[in-house]
């Protein structure tokens, strides 16, 4: 494996580091990645980026305790995988994620923790299970397309559960979008959805996410980003205004 370096990206060198997943610190969405890092980096969260010899970005991977983790996840003193992504495929298969997993493992065995939890998808914008597996990690609950896995340094104490993300769908009557800005891409989304919402004639609630307890309540379980529409889930990750009206076709029966 060639020379490589982990980069703890804190809020002093996050311009000179970026944010991996936004790494143009003029656009409007790293200030807004960068502003809510910033609040979260004070409840634990880290972000760790992964460079190689020539200083060029590899991938990244982003953990806080899971009890300010932006999910819907209930436990205490493990520590939760927010993101974990290998961004060239010609890096991937080279053991550079589980590096960044075992930088996390490492950190919450240090602060004594009880273990390590994430969750997982075979669909879009979330790793799937398979490097996590490998690694020892257990499928301990599974709903909707999402998996929890947990890696649990004793067995004595409680694994973490799920929050049931689907009991508050029922309050969000109409056109509802509530996001965070935990993924720096939902609010470019956001106004995109809003202005086709408008050509539609349709009444849009936006509401931001601002708050851990906030995402916790979330009407789904990537919590970051909801679309709803009557109750309905239709979408929890950010979306194409092109894919909206292609959705509001469909809603709306046009």
């Amino acid at each position: 494996m060639d020379k490589i370096q982990i980069i703890d990206v804190n809020p002093d060198n996050v311009r000179e580091q970026t944010l991996f997943c936004i790494k143009d610190i003029k656009k409007p969405e790293f200030e807004n990645k960068k502003k809510w890092f910033e609040k979260a980096y004070k409840d634990g969260l880290r972000i760790k980026i992964l460079r190689d010899q020539t200083d060029r970005p590899i991938a990244f991977i982003e953990y806080v305790p899971a009890e300010f983790a932006w999910r819907p996840v209930d436990t205490d003193n493990f520590m939760f995988i927010h993101c974990m992504y290998v961004y060239s495929n010609k890096d991937k298969k080279k053991g550079y994620g589980s590096i960044l997993v075992k930088t996390c493992e490492d950190e919450a065995r240090e602060k004594n923790m009880h273990g390590v939890a994430t969750m997982t998808s075979k669909g879009s914008w979330i790793a799937d299970s398979r490097l996590f597996e490998k690694m020892g990690y257990i499928e301990t609950e599974k709903k909707d397309r999402f998996e929890l896995l947990v890696k649990k340094f004793d067995e004595n104490f409680p694994k973490p559960k799920f929050i049931d993300w689907t009991q508050n769908r029922k309050n969000y009557l109409g056109w509802h979008l509530l996001y965070a800005d935990q993924c720096p891409w939902n609010e470019p989304s956001a106004l995109a959805l809003k202005k086709t919402a408008t050509e539609y004639g349709i009444d849009l609630q936006i509401k931001k996410i601002d708050t851990v307890q906030k995402a916790k309540a979330a009407p789904s379980g990537f919590a970051v980003f909801n679309l709803l529409h009557d109750g309905k889930l239709l979408e929890d990750h950010y979306l194409s205004a092109t894919r909206f009206k292609n959705i509001l076709k469909k809603e709306l029966s046009l």
